[in-house]
């Protein structure tokens, strides 16, 4: 197995013993097979609380998946069936549809560590 495909592996399996820096996930993140990630970020109109976690989720997404994401912003207060369809209880709530497995995090996604290991970018630190 070569090392690009054992970061792969890494990458999509969740090797939980896996600790990797800055440099290392930039360069995981480059080397891996480009998958597009579709996330859903649901939003409670314009609250300070709900600005923030556009922001963060939209800095976060530039700069670690450039070209590779598709987000789309829900106003529940505009679109109260789709929070309903995916039983959103709280927000903001970020769904990562694909790839899979599907995953949810809840917050203003302020925390880059929390969110790249909520959707998986980057293994979770012992």
């Amino acid at each position: 197995m070569n090392q690009k495909t054992e970061v792969r592996m890494r990458m999509r399996y969740g090797d939980k013993k896996v600790k990797m820096n800055t440099e290392e996930l930039e360069k995981a993140v480059a080397m891996r097979d480009r998958e597009k990630y579709v996330l859903r970020l649901y939003v409670t109109g314009m609250t300070p609380k709900s600005t923030r976690a556009i922001a963060n989720v939209q800095a976060i997404c530039e700069k670690y998946l450039e070209g590779f994401f598709e987000l789309k912003i829900i106003d529940i207060y505009q679109q109260p069936q789709l929070a309903k369809e995916e039983q959103i209880i709280a927000t903001p709530t970020l769904i990562k549809k694909l790839p899979l497995p599907i995953r949810r995090l809840i917050g203003d996604m302020s925390d880059t560590e929390r969110f790249l290991v909520g959707i998986d970018l980057k293994p979770k630190s012992l």
